[in-house]
């Protein structure tokens, strides 16, 4: 990452700023859940950009800009904003909750890709097996972030450009061609394919691939003091990530469309299925260059899950600091990782492996009920965030803050609107079972959401039940928020 320091500061540069944002925000390995949509990819791509990851990437700096607010990172912007510790932990515990979830979505098309590459069908198909190999992945990289951040950063940003970014453009110049050429395509090309059947609820339901394709943007906000003149740089970077975002997810949910059929689509190993098939398409002696590649992006999304491990944790440290969680989780290693966070954070991971696995049984059910989940749970964390924004606008008008949104007090009610409505509109359509999963699985992936959601609302509100449990000999080393 490129930075500079001033005064004793360090300061982001535009490059370092966009690279810090964009390694949270760009993924790959959802490309297969776009395919879904088929053409409709590029409604919902631009729909998602325009109206939810842009009102959130603006309002989010604003309130971490705030005097006072950006410790914990959602945690001090809600808890400031209602003047109430409890609902700040609420933000950032779903935040921190989604990604032990998330966690498993990567993990499973990491595993789901070394099964191709290797060719062993049984790290996919069994059950057992797979829980073991994602328990394991996760487990390694944890014990690596352990030694804190300096290299997995690095790490982070080689496989966004290289694993992500890189490969992402090789795979769009396949597809190009293969079009070009002539060749025949699994979705029609026509204009009223490009809106997706509002009267249908399982193509709606897909949406939420996008909302969490789209999450995180918020994440790189809390560094919005230290970019280059946040006040042209940050709404630059945003409009850069943003076109970026919509023509890598909209062009890398089409390539899989147009030569994987949607019956034989598997949402963890889509791009290894359509990659396979273009690269074979040219040259049938060319699958070690396939495995390359398909390494390359596992590089790449173990980059991505590296650098989630110790990021929202950091905020949920900072919460225990104002008495939310027991005293033992304030604890940091010599490298100032939240090291009983992080361990405890693991302990969920594996609870959620067996949950999602053994419930959700083979490939598609269980990988979609991993994303619907995390999307749900991410979704609670931002219509807080939303509800702060909006006390932020009439309550804390004056408040001192080193970026506005663009507009005046009418420019931040529409980005507020535009954001809160999508995000509402995401949650309820979430539930929907999706046109992915065959008709006698929809009411299993309704009812595993349901209790995962409450089981999710449960233990946060159990938690901050129990605060003056364990606070109770602490009470004169706890924050409060003023």
């Amino acid at each position: 990452m490129q930075n500079n320091v001033h005064n004793g500061k360090q300061i982001l540069t535009l490059f370092g700023f966009f690279s810090l944002t964009a390694s949270m925000v760009m993924t790959i390995y959802e490309y297969a859940g776009f395919a879904t949509a088929k053409l409709a990819v590029i409604f919902f791509t631009v729909f998602g950009g325009l109206f939810w990851l842009l009102p959130t990437a603006l309002i989010a700096a604003e309130m971490a800009s705030v005097k006072g607010w950006s410790t914990g990172g959602v945690f001090g912007w809600v808890g400031h904003a209602f003047n109430d510790e409890k609902i700040g932990f609420l933000a950032i515990f779903f935040q921190w909750f989604q990604v032990t979830v998330d966690f498993i979505t990567m993990s499973y098309f990491v595993v789901g890709m070394l099964a191709d590459v290797f060719n062993i069908p049984q790290l996919n198909n069994n059950l057992g097996l797979k829980f073991a190999s994602v328990m394991v992945l996760f487990v390694i990289i944890t014990v690596i972030q352990l030694s804190g951040t300096k290299y997995t950063a690095k790490i982070a940003q080689y496989g966004l450009f290289i694993g992500i970014i890189g490969v992402s453009l090789v795979f769009f110049a396949l597809a190009i061609a293969y079009v070009i050429q002539g060749n025949p395509l699994q979705i029609s090309f026509s204009w009223h394919k490009l809106l997706p059947n509002f009267h249908d609820s399982g193509t709606l339901a897909i949406f939420a691939t996008f909302i969490l394709a789209f999450s995180g943007i918020e994440s790189s906000a809390s560094h919005i003091d230290e970019l280059q003149n946040p006040e042209k740089n940050y709404p630059l970077v945003m409009v850069i990530l943003i076109i970026l975002s919509i023509i890598l997810n909209a062009a890398g949910g089409l390539s899989i469309a147009i030569v994987v059929p949607q019956q034989q689509l598997s949402l963890d190993g889509g791009i290894y299925q359509a990659l396979k098939m273009l690269i074979l398409h040219y040259n049938q002696h060319l699958t070690w260059l396939v495995n390359v590649f398909v390494i390359l992006i596992i590089f790449g999304v173990i980059g991505s899950i590296g650098s989630w491990i110790v990021g929202p944790s950091r905020g949920m440290q900072v919460a225990t600091e104002y008495g939310m969680l027991p005293p033992v989780f304030r604890k940091k290693n010599k490298h100032d990782v939240p090291v009983n966070i992080i361990l405890l954070q693991t302990l969920i991971v594996i609870i959620w492996d067996a949950v999602l696995t053994f419930s959700g049984g083979k490939s598609n059910i269980s990988f979609l009920i991993a994303t619907s989940l995390s999307a749900l749970i991410y979704l609670l964390c931002y219509l807080l965030m939303y509800a702060a924004y909006f006390k932020l606008i009439f309550n804390y008008p004056h408040a001192p803050r080193t970026y506005t949104v663009p507009g005046g007090k009418t420019g931040k009610i529409i980005l507020w609107l535009c954001g809160m409505s999508t995000s509402l509109l995401a949650f309820v359509v979430t539930f929907m079972p999706s046109t992915a999963l065959p008709p006698q699985q929809a009411h299993l992936y309704q009812i595993i959401l349901i209790i995962c959601i409450i089981l999710t609302l449960g233990i946060a509100l159990m938690i901050i039940s129990l605060q003056k449990f364990y606070n109770r000999h602490h009470q004169h080393e706890i924050k409060h928020i003023k």
